[in-house]
């Protein structure tokens, strides 16, 4: 196959305090007609920034620099990327390469129509007419597999649901037919099923154009699914790459075993999941490019198999169980939504987000809610927890009816029950340093009896979750994603709580970050005595953390 793409020395640097921050280390690749290559690491190794160095995309801070970066290399109408102009590099974006990005929501104009969204694109790089233009937008909203695509032609991105709108997206992407597509960790929050199809759609519309495919994710399951060949990075550097066969089949690098192993299994349930410092390990004092490869690492499926629980371990934990008595009952609950109101404002018609749901959760107790958006999972949740207005039903926390006590006893108990929410940083407030926000949670509550014993309390906290207490005094946007989780874990936990609902706490995290809060919460739950409501759409993660399991569909729970 012909050479598509070569990247030569590639490097991207910030500036820092001290000297230049190195972000993408002097990395060398190729890409060939018709190819798609997996770009695999943790937030912070540097793929997102290599996709964007291609279309010109890069920080107004970063400083590039590559001995070759060009498109259709060794041919008349290779394209420098490394030295072209603003102009330039404005021209290979759409039509040379397109890019599907993580968030459609934040990727899509909220205030234009998504069929004009694509419009756009085709004004740019065709000489297509206006009637022209709309007949190819619906062409590609049916290429792209979205229903109706009249009704999405005229509808803005909020009317549309996550996997719809990655759709939209990847029609933007792909409108001026490109040779290369980037797609950046484009199904990372869906659910299992509209990820599924979302991957089989980039692998036909691969088939259909013979483009090529540079597929970023830290999901090595997935590339392994959908790739030719993989691409590994940690910190900036390039620590393996070859065939699909030779990543997955013999990984040499300890890395990339961790990568490999850090991802729930669905056939087994372990005591704990391989973390990456069970394979590489820092030393004291020097920095973590400099690591040393443990024995684990020389076999990591014999260490795999050390954590799997045997059927004695399942069993006793369930008979434990069995002995405790209910901290939650939920009876006949149903919420509903107006869903169309009448001119008058009337409502015509609802949505019912939770049908007459009942179940109980025992003290100690993990109960996984699995299901596709939409299911009602989130609502059922928040409803729990008396966030959500329910229409019938009722929930009984530690012997009390919540729907019956009073504004001030249920401000009372809601210390008792807290939230950890799926956005880590939507969730906190971005002008509040860390400490703030954990010590604000006790005064609150009327916990620890002065500021002093408040402030010694978070710190003891950070340490548990992980956190450095030197960080004490940083804002939310100075963590990274997996930091900041660890962040509202610690703050949940500031109120005492006995019970908590996670919210899709980890789905949009690294699955070597998402291991170590998956283990995280099971030492806490250990230590505090927690008792949980887990809620996700990852079958592997449900079955690692839940002690039992329950199915939502269409506001309905099957346990």
């Amino acid at each position: 196959m012909s050479e598509l793409l070569r990247t030569e020395n590639l490097k991207i640097t910030f500036p820092a305090a001290e000297t230049d921050f190195n972000a993408v280390n002097d990395i060398s690749f190729s890409l060939a007609k018709g190819e798609i290559l997996g770009l695999a690491g943790e937030s912070g190794s540097g793929k997102s920034l290599t996709a964007l160095s291609i279309l010109r995309l890069l920080p107004a801070a970063a400083k590039m620099s590559a001995v070759t970066l060009s498109l259709y290399p060794d041919s008349p109408a290779e394209i420098n990327l490394a030295g072209s102009a603003p102009a330039a590099a404005s021209e290979v974006r759409g039509r040379k390469a397109g890019m599907i990005f993580q968030e459609p929501m934040t990727s899509l104009n909220p205030v234009m129509r998504c069929g004009e969204q694509v419009a756009e694109v085709l004004r740019r790089h065709t000489d297509l007419t206006e009637k022209e233009i709309k007949t190819e937008v619906l062409r590609l909203f049916e290429q792209v597999r979205l229903p109706a695509p009249e009704r999405i032609f005229s509808a803005y991105p909020h009317q549309l649901s996550g996997g719809q709108k990655q759709r939209v997206m990847i029609a933007v992407a792909i409108a001026a037919k490109p040779d290369i597509l980037l797609a950046d960790e484009p199904t990372t929050a869906l659910d299992a099923t509209v990820r599924d199809s979302v991957i089989e759609l980039i692998a036909d519309l691969q088939t259909e154009t013979g483009m090529s495919v540079i597929f970023i994710s830290h999901d090595l399951r997935l590339l392994e699914r959908l790739t030719d060949r993989v691409m590994v990075m940690y910190r900036g550097r390039i620590v393996e790459q070859g065939t699909n066969e030779e990543i997955f089949r013999n990984p040499q690098h300890p890395y990339t075993k961790a990568l490999l192993t850090s991802r729930p299994p669905l056939d087994v349930q372990l005591r704990r999941l391989p973390e990456t410092s069970d394979f590489m390990q820092v030393e004291e004092g020097k920095s973590r490019d400099e690591f040393r490869i443990t024995a684990k690492a020389q076999n990591p499926q014999l260490f795999l198999q050390s954590l799997i629980k045997s059927e004695e371990e399942i069993n006793a934990r369930q008979n434990e169980l069995a002995s405790r008595p209910n901290l939650l009952e939920v009876n006949n609950l149903t919420v509903r939504f107006p869903k169309k109101t009448t001119f008058f404002g009337a409502v015509g018609e609802y949505l019912t987000a939770v049908n007459n749901v009942s179940f109980a959760v025992r003290k100690g107790e993990t109960l996984g809610l699995i299901g596709e958006s939409g299911s009602g999972k989130t609502t059922l949740g928040r409803a729990v927890l008396q966030l959500t207005q329910y229409e019938k039903g009722e929930v009984i926390f530690a012997g009390k009816n919540l729907t019956k006590l009073s504004r001030a006893d249920m401000r009372k108990m809601r210390k008792e029950m807290q939230i950890i929410f799926q956005d880590p940083y939507a969730s906190l407030n971005p002008r509040l340093p860390v400490g703030k926000a954990l010590t604000e949670v006790m005064q609150l509550h009327n916990l620890h009896q002065n500021n002093r014993n408040r402030i010694e309390q978070a710190k003891i906290l950070m340490e548990k979750t992980g956190l450095k207490v030197a960080d004490f005094y940083k804002l939310p946007h100075e963590f990274s994603g997996g930091q900041r989780q660890r962040i509202c874990i610690a703050r949940a936990l500031a109120a005492e709580p006995r019970f908590m609902v996670c919210d899709e706490s980890v789905s949009a995290l690294d699955v070597s970050v998402q291991a170590q809060i998956l283990n995280l919460l099971n030492d806490l739950k250990a230590e505090f005595d927690l008792t949980y409501i887990f809620i996700s759409h990852d079958p592997a993660v449900i079955r690692f953390i839940s002690d039992r399991t329950g199915v939502m569909e269409n506001g309905k729970l099957l346990l």
